[in-house]
């Protein structure tokens, strides 16, 4: 994960998580992924361990006050789980680490999923040829295309993000009535300093998307919670972090109908807790390294939704050492016969 004071403790959805964890009595250690190391050719982690509390503070700010760390180097294969909580962009060498334990830890979200959904393009592996739920999305590096496409664009406004933001980063409304600004933005987006470019993505402009989007969470492919984002006024982006605000919401038809025809694909994939994020019931986003969102969809709703998080994750933990006791009991059998 990021580093632990870096943590804002009123909203911060990691620590929730962690929080309910030791609430249950299990013990929780945390690294980032520059502290990820391979002894003796055991692949370890510098870990900063969470001290155990006679008493856990059922308030989570009240928790991160008391919490006090240690610091000890732990071989990842000891643990029973590894929740991914690092923020984008996606380090690959991190995932490299995590291959050599993948099947000794359950690892949320999959190493493999990790891989193919950790950026904006993983929209397009869902099969919707007629973009019913998926907006017309454009990704490339070349701005005489990027140009063109623009202005064969039916609508006079269309979305600019970098493909590799988080959290609302980068993300622009474009307009034809000012094309003579839009060379200069793709020129600050494509090129970068040593003489490389990156790719940006053009995307259809919902209609209603300056009311804002919805943020849902999912859990095994099914939706657990969900928040309507409004945008500040001075920002046409709804991201809680670009100013905006968060209200209630009930998932619509449209929403449960996507979230049933996504599901599926993101369980196949190992992607199990995943924050999507909707405008117009289409699919705009998948956030699967750190979706967050829990702590204010508790606020607004009235839940905890790190409770379901953590009893599926202590559901997979128990299914997979049950797996490993059944292997193991029919393997002496073997032996013996």
């Amino acid at each position: 994960m990021y580093p632990w004071e870096e943590i804002d403790a009123e909203n911060d959805s990691t620590l929730a998580l962690i929080h309910e964890c030791a609430k249950r009595g299990h013990g929780v250690a945390m690294c980032t992924p520059s502290n990820l190391t391979i002894r003796n050719s055991v692949t370890s982690a510098f870990c900063s361990i969470i001290n155990r509390m006679d008493k856990v503070p059922s308030n989570i700010k009240s928790y991160y006050k008391k919490a006090t760390l240690r610091e000890e180097m732990l071989p990842l294969a000891g643990f029973d789980a590894i929740f991914m909580r690092a923020n984008p962009p996606l380090d690959p060498l991190m995932l490299n680490f995590l291959d050599s334990v993948k099947d000794d830890v359950f690892v949320i979200n999959s190493v493999q999923g990790m891989r193919e959904a950790n950026n904006k393009l993983y929209t397009a592996v869902f099969d919707d040829p007629n973009n019913e739920i998926i907006p017309v999305t454009h990704v490339s590096k070349n701005k005489n295309y990027l140009i063109k496409t623009i202005e064969e664009s039916t609508s006079d406004k269309m979305i600019l993000k970098p493909l590799n933001g988080y959290g609302g980063s980068g993300v622009i409304l474009i307009e034809k009535s000012a094309m003579g600004n839009i060379n200069s933005l793709l020129d600050f987006y494509i090129s970068k300093s040593d003489g490389s470019s990156d790719y940006v993505i053009l995307q259809e402009y919902i209609e209603g998307a300056e009311k804002g989007d919805v943020r849902i969470l999912l859990l095994n492919g099914l939706p657990i919670g969900a928040m309507k984002r409004i945008p500040g006024d001075k920002d046409h982006r709804s991201n809680v972090t670009a100013g905006g605000r968060v209200e209630k919401h009930k998932l619509t038809a449209e929403e449960k109908l996507l979230c049933k025809k996504i599901g599926p694909k993101l369980v196949k994939d190992g992607l199990y807790f995943v924050g999507i994020d909707v405008i117009g019931g289409k699919l705009v986003e998948v956030n699967v390294m750190s979706p967050g969102g829990i702590t204010y969809i508790n606020k607004v709703s009235k839940t905890k939704l790190q409770e379901k998080v953590i009893d599926f994750l202590e559901s997979k933990v128990l299914e997979k050492n049950a797996a490993f006791i059944r292997m193991t009991n029919l393997k002496r059998t073997v032996d013996e016969a």
